[in-house]
């Protein structure tokens, strides 16, 4: 991590923007599923998501990245984005709605792990500890607000899908030092779209016989989800640590009952509520600032100039 990232206020928007648009993906997904494959939504949802970045890279006149990049950023967008939804889109198919939001909520776990193996991210006890306390606080939220939960094998496509997030986020985040986050993005959307046509074959045919709600649920997602949740996600692990931002992917359970209360009256129980509590008191501490210890020769320095103070 250097100097100069750190989880601002501008963060913190980016990141609810993203966890609201994606929030309604999953609810898309199985709507779009009644008259698509798994494998044309997640054609669909690329291809449009990858023709709003192209039109984004082009208003902004973004640059491309670095050519010694392409490679890296084709692996990551074939495993990050084909991959994912692909496994996704086939778990929602095959497995109970509670299994996927529980394993899919290992993301931050795996990603802080990821963190600090592979770009060398230091990740203190505290913050551990709070992901620990979040992921309690969304086991028990799914659990009490009438998940199904079964584990089966086909779970495993889930934890491909963790897997395959976290090296995504991780990956991506070095390359936003030397390269544009726009034309990263860009690059990695077409990669990933290109990896996902093989398995997408028959939308133009879905296409011509499906209603326009499935269309429109389609249209949503490559548009709300994809673009505008992962545009914003990247701006804000652009500004942050990839720990840090990916923790607060455990408030998609909570978030998505929140939804169902306000939107559908589904009144969630007061162990669902408890378990939202537990979850945002993981998250804030796993993101918690430690003040740093003055060192001795800068005591009276500091005591002279209040403005050295760390907040």
């Amino acid at each position: 991590m250097t100097s100069t990232e750190r989880l601002d206020g501008r963060a913190l928007i980016y990141i609810a923007i993203a966890l609201l648009t994606w929030s309604s993906a999953y609810a898309a997904i199985a709507y779009a599923l009644a008259s698509f494959t798994p494998g044309e939504v997640a054609l669909a949802r690329l291809s449009i998501g990858s023709l709003c970045f192209v039109a984004l890279l082009w208003l902004r006149r973004a640059a491309l990245p670095r050519r010694s990049d392409w490679l890296q950023l084709a692996v990551l967008g074939v495993f990050g984005l084909t991959a994912y939804h692909l496994c996704l889109n086939y778990a929602e198919t095959r497995i109970a709605s509670g299994t996927a939001a529980i394993l899919i909520s290992l993301v931050p776990a795996v990603t802080a792990a990821l963190s600090a193996f592979w770009i060398g991210e230091r990740i203190s006890a505290r913050s551990v500890m709070g992901l620990g306390v979040a992921l309690f606080g969304v086991v028990l939220v799914v659990l009490t607000s009438g998940k199904e939960v079964r584990f089966q094998p086909m779970a495993a496509l889930v934890l491909i899908s963790v897997l395959a997030s976290a090296v995504f986020f991780v990956g991506q985040k070095p390359l936003f030092a030397r390269n544009d986050m726009i034309g990263v993005t860009t690059f990695g959307f077409l990669a990933g779209t290109l990896g996902a046509v093989p398995f997408g074959l028959g939308l133009p045919h879905a296409l011509a016989a499906a209603p326009w709600s499935h269309i429109a649920a389609l249209v949503w997602l490559g548009i709300a989800p994809t673009f505008v949740g992962y545009l914003t996600w990247n701006a804000a692990l652009k500004r942050a640590p990839a720990s840090q931002v990916t923790s607060f992917i455990y408030f998609s359970p909570p978030i998505a009952v929140l939804i169902g209360w306000v939107w559908l009256g589904e009144k969630p129980g007061m162990l669902t509520l408890l378990g939202g509590a537990i979850t945002v008191a993981g998250v804030a501490l796993a993101n918690a600032r430690r003040r740093a210890a003055v060192a001795p020769a800068q005591a009276s320095s500091t005591a002279i100039d209040p403005s050295c103070k760390q907040a």
